[in-house]
This record gives structure tokens, sequence and C-alpha cells, in this order.
């Protein structure tokens, strides 16, 4: 069955960066777009990122544009989303997500 596993998420301080992985097994990971949306306490999911299935197109929403990149190494079956200049609204908890399937999450939190 489909699983998706990110990790990397934790505490930084603004301005701080992270990195966050998710890997994805039982699928053939290498033929779907991949995508990052994550889940602020008492907002709406939101949409951050997609990368397509080779990785050479990408797009972000404008709040985290310029600031936030996705990449993903089909050979490990993982995809990341680099995070700098994190900002205190930043805080969310993050997914990955291919079509219905999403991962368990991983929290991020930026705060002084």
């Amino acid at each position: 069955q489909v699983q998706l596993v990110e990790s990397g998420g934790g505490s930084v301080q603004p301005g701080g960066s992270l990195r966050l992985s998710c890997a994805g097994s039982g699928y053939t990971f290498s033929s779907y777009s991949m995508i990052w949306v994550r889940q602020a306490p008492g907002k709406a999911l939101e949409w951050v990122s997609i990368v397509d299935s080779g990785g050479a197109n990408t797009y972000y929403s404008d709040s985290v544009k310029g600031r936030f990149t996705i990449s993903r190494d089909n050979a490990k079956n993982t995809v990341y989303l680099h995070m700098n200049s994190l900002k205190p609204e930043d805080t969310a908890i993050y997914y990955c997500n291919r079509n219905v399937f999403y991962g368990q999450g991983t929290q991020v939190t930026v705060s002084s």
C-alpha cells in the first residue's frame, strides 16, 4: 500500500533553516508529482509547493516563494523541502501528499 513518511521537522529561531524529507513506498515514486502542504494551528490546510515527476518543474505558494525549495531524488524515493529564512508564520504541521495519500506529518515550530 502507499506510504508516505515525513521527517526533519523541529524547532528553530526566526531566520533559521530546516530540511524536510518525505519517503514514499508502495508505488512507483518516479511516476507521480509530489506536493507539500501544511496546516497551522486553527487554520485550514495550505498548499505549499509541488514538484513534477521528474523534478524539472516546481511551483510555490506566494507565502514561501524565494525561501523554500522543493526537490526530489527518485533513486531514493524521497522528496525534500528545503526551508530557509523561516518565519513564525511558517509554524505548522507539514505533510507530503500524492493524490489522496498523506503522510503523518512533521511539526515545524519557528519561535524566538
